[in-house]
């Protein structure tokens, strides 16, 4: 964990959670719909589980850590499918348990979360530089 100097860190700190919660998402849209021939070897879907870290007691500084990524507790839809490679001796195949529509929105949240922080950290940059030129 690296220290929290500055509100540039937080940002740097706030991106990179949003990015592995973009990371997370993306892998769940990828498995959707896929197979598998038993329930234990279904995929899962997966979310990244965040934590604060604070700079340093009553500082006021914080900043968000995905701290581990974990699998949720669904269990995969068992569908019968007799003619398919991977069914079991009863004809059946288990799908990953991954709603798309609820993929779509964490996307869209995890996006947006990422690109205020950036549009955050642009503007400040420019009104340091401002801040700056002002006695020239």
């Amino acid at each position: 964990m690296t220290e929290i100097r500055n509100i540039f860190d937080l940002g740097t700190r706030a991106m990179s959670a949003q990015m592995q919660r973009l990371n997370a998402t993306v892998s769940n849209l990828a498995n959707a719909g896929t197979v598998s021939g038993s329930s234990e070897s279904a995929f899962r879907p997966m979310r990244a589980v965040f934590v604060v870290d604070e700079a340093q007691p009553g500082s006021g500084l914080a900043a968000p850590r995905a701290d581990r990524v974990v699998a949720l507790d669904r269990e995969p839809v068992r569908m019968f499918r007799p003619e398919h490679p991977l069914a079991d001796p009863e004809g059946f195949v288990f799908e990953a348990p991954v709603h798309v529509e609820e993929e779509m929105v964490e996307m869209l949240e995890a996006s947006r979360n990422y690109q205020n922080t950036l549009e955050a950290m642009s503007t400040l940059r420019l009104l340091m530089t401002r801040t700056l030129s002002m006695g020239e």
